[in-house]
């Protein structure tokens, strides 16, 4: 059985890096009773669905390996990256992001016990958050999970450790892990893991990483890795040409819109799980630490359109 550990080595948990080096070690445990350790916490919830996500990795620390959630430059990441990847949710939903602190890229590079004792800090983080949101913010609205990278591989571990409740995956619109592998071992694991297989099913997951044909050595993509192709909503290697894709979004540093391109991408499941987006140039798209023409850091914008109609496709099923 694949371990934790293993799933970390492979794991890129890179979506934006911090150039700074952060010494100052964050120890205090999160209180997620403090308004202060939440980047979005509505004081009023509008909505009849809330979403809780889970940022990617956005610290780039050497000395320290976790994410100092009291700096103001990293406070600054996330609320910048929210609206990359959360909009697709911003019409139909109450939006709740708790500060987390994530495991640093430069962990990866320790031995396999302390990895995991960095890495389990921010999964601890979370767990105690969801807890939290459930017991005093949710208010029994149905919820949605959403995250990337690393975000999307705790969410992976936190549906493996809590959903075999039925209330909880009773409440469950679905969960976009992007950016990250749901394996088949993981659906073999927990009977309750399911992965989407059409545009309205409900309590299901959309998994995919994105990368072009000619791409090779995806960190990301882990063996007996599942794909839900965005613009077709089926996992079958079906090809769905470009004009299915209703507007690809793309973002300035700062979180603001910079461009919308309608028609910007195909998109096709291959035989290693990976969805091969044909259109984009990798010389334009890539971008490091990732291999060229892995284009994991805009998994969201390329689809960003087709991703923010199944939202509320799949809310509308939820409550038919």
């Amino acid at each position: 059985m694949r371990t934790t550990i293993i799933r970390l080595l492979l794991l890129i948990l890179l979506m934006s890096v911090s150039c700074g080096d952060n010494s100052t070690e964050s120890v205090q445990t999160p209180d997620y009773s403090d308004d202060y350790n939440w980047a979005s916490n509505p004081s009023v919830a509008d909505k009849v669905v809330d979403v809780f996500y889970v940022y990617p990795t956005l610290f780039g620390g050497r000395e320290n390996k976790n994410m100092d959630i009291n700096d103001d430059q990293m406070r600054s990441l996330v609320q910048a990256v929210i609206p990359k990847q959360t909009g697709i949710f911003y019409e139909e939903c109450n939006i709740y992001v708790p500060y987390y602190r994530q495991m640093s890229m430069d962990g990866l590079y320790l031995n396999a016990e302390e990895r995991n004792s960095f890495y389990s800090i921010g999964y601890n983080d979370i767990e105690r958050a969801f807890d939290y949101y459930i017991t005093n913010l949710n208010a029994g609205r149905p919820f949605i999970l959403a995250g990337h990278s690393q975000g999307s591989q705790i969410l992976i571990q936190l549906i493996k450790d809590k959903f075999a409740n039925d209330k909880l995956m009773k409440k469950l619109v679905a969960a976009y892990l992007i950016g990250y592998s749901v394996t088949d071992e993981d659906l073999s694991e927990c009977d309750w893991l399911k992965i989407a297989e059409c545009a309205d099913d409900t309590g299901v997951i959309i998994t995919y990483n994105t990368q072009s044909e000619t791409a090779f050595g995806s960190p990301v993509l882990l063996p007996g890795a599942n794909c839900v192709n965005p613009l077709n909503w089926t996992r079958t290697n079906e090809y769905a040409p470009k004009e299915l894709n209703t507007g690809a979004v793309f973002f300035n540093a700062n979180g603001e819109v910079d461009s919308t391109v309608n028609n910007f991408t195909d998109a096709r499941i291959d035989e290693n799980g990976a969805l091969i987006a044909g259109t984009p140039d990798p010389a334009v798209y890539s971008s490091a630490p990732f291999p060229t023409g892995v284009y994991h850091k805009l998994d969201y914008s390329f689809f960003f359109n087709n991703l923010k109609e199944n939202v509320t496709i799949r809310i509308n099923s939820y409550f038919k």
